[in-house]
C-alpha cells in the first residue's frame, strides 16, 4: 500500500475519529497512526499479517473500539491496560493463547471477543471487568469452565466449538449471566451442574451437539425452573 493511499486514509481518519484498513497484507500496527492518539476513537485493521501490537497501543487514551480479526497475534502487550475508555476489543481468528493480568483494567469494556484463537484454558482475570456484557471465546480449545467463572459480571458467555468437558457449578452464582452456549463441546448429561437450572439466571442454556441428547435434559431437577425463565424471555422478545 502506497504512503499516498496511506496519508489519505489519516487525514480522513483525523476528521471522522474512524481508522480502517482491512486486508492490505500489513506486517506490522501503522506506526503512523500515533500521530492520531487524541483522535482515534476506532480503529479496524482486520484480516492483515500483524504479529503483535506495540506497547505503544497504550497511548491511543480516546479508543472506544479496537479490531483485528483474522491477523497473527500470539499475545497483547500490557499497555493494552491503559485503554480506559475501551467498550470493544474484537481479536477473533488470532493465535492468542493467554491474556496479560492488565486486561482486567479496562473498566468500560463491554464486548470481549476472542473466538477461533488458541486458549486451551479459561482466562482469568476477568472479574474486575464490572461493564462486560459478552464474552467470546467459541472456537477455541478450553476443556474446563472453572469456579473463578463465578466473578464474571457478564450477560453471556459464548463456549461453542471446545472440548469443555468439565463445568463448574459455580457458573450458576454469575449474578448477570443470561445467556450460556456451550454448543459442540464433550459434556455429559452427568457433568451438567444442577444449580444452573435450579440456583442460576441462565435463560438460554445451549448444549446441542455434546454426548447427550438434548431432550434427556428434561430428566434433571430443575429442568422445569429454567423452562419457566425461558419461555419469560421469550415472551419478552416477542
Amino acid at each position: 500500500m502506497g504512503n499516498s493511499a496511506l496519508k489519505s486514509h489519516l487525514e480522513t481518519s483525523q476528521k471522522t475519529g474512524v481508522f480502517q484498513l482491512t486486508g492490505k497484507g500489513l506486517q506490522e500496527f501503522p506506526e503512523e497512526l500515533q500521530r492520531l492518539t487524541a483522535n482515534l476513537r476506532t480503529v479496524d485493521l482486520s484480516e492483515n499479517k500483524i504479529q503483535a501490537l506495540p506497547p505503544s497501543i497504550g497511548n491511543f487514551l480516546q479508543l472506544r473500539s479496537l479490531t483485528l480479526n483474522s491477523n497473527r497475534l500470539t499475545g497483547l502487550p500490557g499497555d493494552i491496560g491503559k485503554l480506559k475508555k475501551l467498550e470493544t476489543l474484537i481479536l477473533n481468528g488470532n493465535q492468542i493463547q493467554q491474556l496479560p493480568p492488565s486486561l482486567g483494567q479496562l473498566k468500560a469494556l463491554r464486548t470481549l471477543s476472542l473466538a477461533g484463537n488458541h486458549f486451551s484454558e479459561f482466562p482469568t482475570g476477568l472479574g474486575t471487568l464490572r461493564q462486560l456484557d459478552l464474552l467470546d471465546l467459541s472456537r477455541n480449545r478450553i476443556q474446563s469452565v472453572p469456579a473463578e467463572v463465578s466473578k464474571l459480571q457478564v450477560i453471556e458467555i459464548n463456549l461453542n466449538q471446545n472440548q469443555i468437558s468439565v463445568l463448574s457449578e459455580e457458573v450458576s452464582r454469575c449474578p448477570r449471566l443470561k445467556v450460556l452456549r456451550l454448543e459442540e463441546n464433550c459434556l455429559e448429561l452427568s457433568s451438567i451442574p444442577q444449580s444452573i437450572l435450579t440456583e442460576s439466571r441462565v435463560s438460554l442454556f445451549s448444549v446441542e451437539g455434546n454426548l447427550f441428547e438434548v431432550k434427556r435434559l428434561r430428566e434433571l431437577e430443575g429442568y422445569e425452573q429454567y423452562m419457566e425463565r425461558f419461555t419469560a424471555t421469550k415472551k419478552k422478545f416477542a
